[in-house]
């Protein structure tokens, strides 16, 4: 028994204080400081965002007739696989002119895609389609789309992605166009029939 009590523990370490202990002087000078910053934080802002003047409750009084409809990666190839014609399922649903409006993102995510979505990158180099030129960094279509629709709320999004449909809910005044039982189906258009 007398051995096993001189014998020392093995990785037994001192113990010391931690650079964030409220013992240590520069920690207790710090501490007002840190609550009075995290009580200015959890007060309410007075500030509200503002809103387009275009806003009358949520519904968009800018959009009119001449559509302008900003077409989605996945928007194009769900519009292949239920074997629409983008322009006239576009009128079809909106009972209106409509132009599609392509990106540059857009084609640039439909060229990295590769052979699979040939025919979507065929239907989107179409001619009769309006160009728009993006002059961020990156080629990721859904924050450039939102980027647009939050600038200027005079467009329609055409999309079948879920996490992008669910990040333009929360902008008033701009609807979904997606493709769903082999049509175009429109979303939070204020004077548009049930469909």
């Amino acid at each position: 028994m007398g051995v096993q009590k001189k014998t020392r523990k093995f990785a037994v370490m001192k113990k010391v204080i931690g650079q964030r202990d409220a013992r240590l002087k520069k920690n207790q000078l710090k501490g007002p400081e840190a609550a009075q910053k995290k009580k200015d934080a959890e007060q309410p802002k007075r500030e509200i965002a503002q809103v387009p003047s275009s806003l009358f409750f949520t519904a968009n009084t800018q959009l009119g007739p001449p559509y302008h409809v900003l077409i989605d990666t996945n928007f194009l190839s769900h519009t292949v696989h239920a074997k629409l014609d983008l322009q006239t399922s576009l009128m079809d649903c909106l009972y209106a002119k409509a132009t599609p409006i392509i990106t540059s993102c857009v084609m640039a995510e439909l060229e990295k895609l590769g052979p699979k979505y040939r025919i979507a990158l065929r239907i989107a180099r179409d001619e009769r389609w309006q160009r728009l030129k993006c002059d961020h960094a990156g080629t990721y279509a859904d924050d450039c789309l939102v980027e647009r629709v939050t600038k200027h709320r005079i467009y329609l999004i055409g999309t079948n992605d879920r996490d992008l449909k669910r990040r333009i809910r929360k902008i008033p005044g701009v609807p979904i166009v997606s493709v769903a039982k082999g049509k175009y189906v429109i979303e939070r258009l204020p004077d548009a029939p049930d469909s």
